[in-house]
């Protein structure tokens, strides 16, 4: 198995990375950190999985905080 060393989420799930994000941040945080519904209204992992599995740049965005958050 070849380790992609120059990416960071590399086998992480995006569930996982929810996961965390809620648990360094709380969801309260998270939507005022990113601005998206999913963290703001009725927040849970299954709406934000659903969600930011259809929405790349929402998607991005979570990527990025839990890089910038964890890496």
């Amino acid at each position: 198995m070849v380790r992609q060393q120059n990416n960071p989420l590399h086998g992480l799930t995006l569930e996982f990375i929810i996961n965390q994000l809620f648990l360094r941040y709380g969801w309260e945080e998270l939507g005022r950190m990113i601005n998206i519904g999913c963290f703001k209204k009725d927040p849970s992992v299954k709406s934000s999985l659903k969600f930011l599995r259809k929405t790349d740049w929402a998607r991005k965005k979570v990527e990025q905080l839990y890089i910038d958050s964890f890496c």
